[in-house]
């Protein structure tokens, strides 16, 4: 177990430096255009490719940083910069989180290098989970997947909503219910491999934010994966379907006395979403740093009424608040970060905890910022008002602020509150 420390080693701050300045000199002055067509920026994802920040070879490096921070550190950073090219560079990590979360050695090997491309021809992956009736509560998912044995393949037939780089994606990993009858406990997830018959995506989503970023609505229509595109393996699906069977029955009457669910291991979907709610809450916390540093900024060179409006005690207490506010979610977000490398359990919801902190922080800091800038701030004059629009939507998605709060409360309580 790696040592929980707040001093960076020379190669976090390195390449902190490194995506820092990548931000800055190429993300920042391209944002507003990539915003303003809502398209995706491929010339961005080309140049971060050809440095080696956007492939399989700079995650897996962050990705087996003992501390869990060096992704976090990147994150909050390419974040700072913009957080709709941000989106469209890290939307991948998702995906492959989820290959992580519960694919074997060698599915690692053969589908994550394939997820991001090369440097001449980058490509993008997709997460599907969230289905049009199926969002926070995974359970009610309607997606199936159906197994064909003569043929050792996986019938998929389904809609997923608002996937990141949905129908563009190289690489789709799909969850599915496999055993529908037991709710979130029988489902699965899947690769579908590029080119795959049967799923098509809908037309771009138009957003408030993250304009960058493509979302779109992926159809499964009779898609026919091979047998070894089940993430994990049949024998270990067959398992855990096993536990999961025997669970019910033998605690459903006790279950209903107390209203509680069977346990029967961890979901496809939220197994994922353990790894990446510390990195989503870097995503937010890089977005309120910039907001907060360009309200700084603006109060020390903005005058009224002959001395500039940092002066004034209401603007320089804003600013006290956000700084504190920004290194405290920080620390959150280090320390969950940490447990979840170290597989240290949350004990309290210190995933959620940090990802609940940090998306209101990013809206509070972007609203504020805006009020400080007055008038100026609402115009597209100032970056403000496109972070603002980018920072709402760390309350709702991957869990909602209301769904953090729950799995904060049913940790600390140790109770099922419904």
């Amino acid at each position: 177990m790696s040592a929980f420390s707040l001093a960076l080693t020379e190669e976090q701050r390195d390449l902190r430096d490194w995506v820092h300045g990548f931000a800055a000199d190429v993300v920042r002055p391209a944002a507003a255009e990539w915003d303003e067509r809502e398209e995706t920026p491929w010339p961005v994802i080309q140049e971060a490719a050809k440095i080696g920040l956007y492939g399989f070879e700079s995650l897996a490096e962050m990705f087996g940083d003992p501390t869990g921070i060096t992704l976090q550190i990147a994150n909050e950073e390419l974040f700072w910069g913009d957080a709709g090219i941000g989106m469209a560079l890290f939307g991948t990590s998702l995906a492959v989180a989820g290959i992580f979360a519960a694919g074997t050695p060698e599915q690692l090997a053969e589908w994550v290098p394939q997820c991001f491309g090369d440097e001449s021809s980058p490509q993008v992956a997709a997460f599907c989970v969230s289905e049009p009736e199926a969002g926070s509560d995974v359970s009610a998912m309607r997606t199936r997947a159906r197994y064909d044995e003569a043929r050792d393949e996986w019938v998929l037939n389904g809609q997923k909503a608002w996937i990141t780089n949905g129908g563009i994606a190289n690489v789709h990993v799909v969850v599915a219910s496999v055993e529908p009858e037991l709710g979130a406990r029988g489902q699965a997830a899947f690769i579908v491999p590029p080119g795959t018959p049967g799923l098509t995506g809908a037309r771009k989503i138009k957003k408030l934010g993250l304009r960058a970023s493509h979302t779109a609505d992926v159809f499964l229509d009779d898609v026919r994966v091979p047998g070894h595109c089940l993430l994990g393996g049949k024998e270990r699906l067959d398992r855990r379907l096993a536990r999961a069977r025997e669970n019910a029955q033998g605690k459903d009457s006790r279950d209903r006395k107390d209203g509680k669910g069977a346990k029967g291991g961890r979901q496809a979907a939220m197994a994922t979403f353990e790894i990446s709610r510390p990195t989503v809450g870097a995503q937010a916390l890089g977005i309120a740093r910039a907001a907060y540093e360009y309200a700084l900024e603006y109060a020390g060179e903005r005058r009224a009424f002959g001395r500039p409006i940092i002066d004034n005690q209401a603007i320089a207490f804003a600013l006290a608040d956000l700084r504190t506010e920004i290194d405290a979610v920080r620390l959150l977000i280090w320390r969950a970060a940490w447990m979840a490398r170290n597989e240290v359990p949350f004990t309290a919801g210190e995933g959620s905890m940090a990802k609940l902190r940090a998306g209101e922080l990013a809206v509070a800091a972007t609203e504020k910022a805006i009020q400080i800038l007055g008038g100026a701030g609402y115009s597209r004059e100032h970056p403000v008002e496109r972070m603002y629009r980018d920072a709402k939507i760390y309350t709702i998605f991957e869990g909602t602020s209301e769904i953090q709060r729950l799995v904060i409360a049913r940790a600390i309580s140790g109770r099922h509150i419904p």
